[in-house]
């Protein structure tokens, strides 16, 4: 019978006591909804004034029912007490330091927007520490992304220079000779319509690499992937660059693997591996050599296109495959031999191997001095592109 005395008066003693915190504690959730748009100081003050207080009506109504004596209530109501005191000067103090650690946060949120260098502190609890590592890479992202923006806006401007120069000039050579036709002014008829061939196919190329490059940035360029000899490609480009490397005096080989396949658009590749191959012979100096090589390494097909062209600085290795990106006068020498493209014909390269969702890159080479454009294609299969309507 004593310890059934002795049960029944801890659950009485424990079912008043959780009635008096659960009282407490509704009225604690009503202040904390009261002040829900404060600062958290005042909420960390609230849930040490509800805890205390929960602890010190429990004890109250305990005592009512006779469980403790008011020797022992005086005791423990300035303990409590006590313990208030502590507790509320506890809250205020790391409610103020959580305060600072957020205005610090803060003021971290408004500096990756602005102009000025960011770098992220490690301030405060991990929460916050993660919080302001996100921001420091939000930030590096959001400079790489007016970085590149920066680079495009640059490439537009140029492309639209380099276009309207050359079209302007060859425009006005035209008219100069069709005048002179008209007039009858010229003993060489032939010549000036050959001439006049001669530009107008320069343009119409032009306008195949404008139009080309419009649908590789809209997304529409149709793939139609079929089994393509990698050897029969570089043939065909070898073939079609000779005449122009002959002229500037500039040697072509490389070597392929006999029995390459590559699941790609002919066409597509076709044009990848000629424009690398031109933009070699075009930049590679007189005596200088081309060199192209075709491989399959694991699941993967790789061509490499090596010239003859000096090398190319870090700046302009960042810059390469830009639109309108022609590089420094060295690089690019303004003669008629082969004509002088509008920076077009890598970006062009880019756009199609990454459509085909390979990758290509470039490295400087040593000896002789160039450059290595190298392309690298998934072995396996593509499936066509849908229909563009």
């Amino acid at each position: 019978m004593g310890d059934l005395s002795v049960n029944s008066d801890q659950i009485s003693i424990v079912a008043v006591a959780g009635a008096a915190a659960l009282a407490v504690g509704s009225v604690g959730l009503v202040a904390a909804w009261a002040l829900r748009r404060r600062s958290i100081r005042w909420q960390l003050g609230l849930v040490a004034v509800v805890a205390v207080c929960s602890v010190l009506a429990g004890v109250l109504a305990v005592a009512r029912l006779m469980f403790i004596s008011d020797h022992d209530l005086g005791v423990v109501t300035l303990v409590t007490g006590s313990a208030a005191m502590v507790t509320a000067l506890v809250a205020v103090l790391l409610g103020r330091a959580i305060v600072r650690w957020s205005q610090l946060v803060q003021a971290d949120v408004r500096a990756v927007g602005t102009a000025t260098a960011y770098v992220g502190g490690g301030r405060g609890p991990s929460e916050f520490q993660a919080l302001s590592h996100e921001l420091a890479l939000a930030r590096a992202r959001l400079d790489e992304a007016q970085e590149r923006e920066g680079r495009l806006e640059e490439s537009r401007r140029e492309l639209v220079s380099w276009v309207s120069h050359d079209l302007r000039t060859p425009l006005a050579g035209m008219r100069a000779m069709t005048e002179a036709l008209e007039d009858g002014m010229t003993d060489e008829p032939e010549r000036y319509h050959r001439q006049i061939r001669v530009e107008i196919d320069r343009m119409v190329r032009m306008v195949d690499d404008l139009f080309e490059l419009s649908r590789i940035h809209a997304g529409v360029m149709r793939l139609q992937p079929e089994p393509v000899l990698l050897g029969d490609l570089v043939s065909e480009a070898l073939a079609a660059a000779d005449p122009v490397a002959r002229a500037r005096q500039v040697r072509l080989g490389g070597l392929v693997e006999p029995g390459v396949e590559v699941a790609a658009d002919p066409a597509g590749l076709s044009r990848v591996v000629s424009n690398l191959v031109m933009n070699a012979v075009r930049h590679t100096p007189a005596q200088g050599a081309v060199e192209i090589h075709g491989r399959c390494v694991g699941d993967l097909i790789e061509i490499s296109v090596t010239d003859g062209c000096g090398g190319l600085s870090s700046a302009d290795m960042a810059r390469v495959f830009d639109v309108a990106w022609q590089g420094g006068p060295a690089r690019t020498p303004d003669d008629t031999v082969g004509g002088r493209g509008a920076g077009l014909g890598l970006a062009i390269v880019k756009g199609i191997v990454e459509a085909h969702r390979g990758q290509v890159q470039v490295e400087n080479v040593d000896a002789p001095a160039g450059c290595r454009f190298l392309v690298r294609l998934p072995a396996v299969a593509l499936a066509p592109s849908p229909a563009i309507e």
